[in-house]
Order: structure tokens, then sequence, then C-alpha cells
């Protein structure tokens, strides 16, 4: 059963930079809401049982400084994917967020009959 209660898009090309308190660490955003994001490519080191993570997201030519804290993780060979809820989002974000939502006519599409 899907938990979510806002939408997530997939995206391409945002960066995030991770800070778990102790080291800071590159990865890249799979999908996004406006309360979360999917973050992929995270090094094995990153503490995913932190508190609080300081969280600078990275794209179309703006950047956000964000808190939050992860939510749940999924360990691969040589690198995880971690869910993150986003505690406090700066002035922005949410229309950062918007710009990625399907226009009326992709959501929909066309009927023929």
């Amino acid at each position: 059963m899907e938990k979510r209660r806002h939408q997530r898009m997939e995206v391409d090309n945002l960066n995030v930079d991770i800070s778990d308190g102790v080291g800071f660490f590159g990865g890249t955003i799979s999908d996004l809401s406006r309360f979360g994001i999917k973050v992929d490519n995270l090094p094995k080191r990153l503490d995913d049982n932190a508190k609080q993570l300081s969280i600078v997201i990275s794209g179309k030519g703006k950047n956000f400084k964000i808190k939050a804290r992860p939510r749940w993780t999924v360990r691969q060979p040589i690198s995880k994917s971690v869910g993150i809820e986003i505690v406090n989002a700066p002035f922005g974000w949410t229309e950062f967020v918007m710009d990625f939502e399907p226009t009326r006519d992709e959501a929909w599409g066309e009927i023929h009959i």
C-alpha cells in the first residue's frame, strides 16, 4: 500500500550534497515531492540513522539548503539509496517542485474512441 501523501515526480540532473554531521557526501535525486526526496548513489559511509541531515540541492540554476531526516534505506553492493523527509524547506522550494509537476495535458492525455 502506498503511504505517500504527496505526488512523487521523477527528475533528472538534480545533485545533492548531504552532511550527516560527521561527513559530507554527494548523490543524485531520482524523485521528489514537496516534502521528500529519494537520493541514489550515496556512499555506504553516510549515517542513515542520523537524527538530522543538512542537504544542499542543486539544479536548474538554483540551490536549496534544507534540513531533513532519513526515513528508509536500500543498500546496494557499492552504494545506497535513501528516502528523505524534508523537515524545513526554504522559500521557493514548493515553486521549484511545482515546475516538475506534469501539465494538465500530460497528466490526463487524450482518449480516442
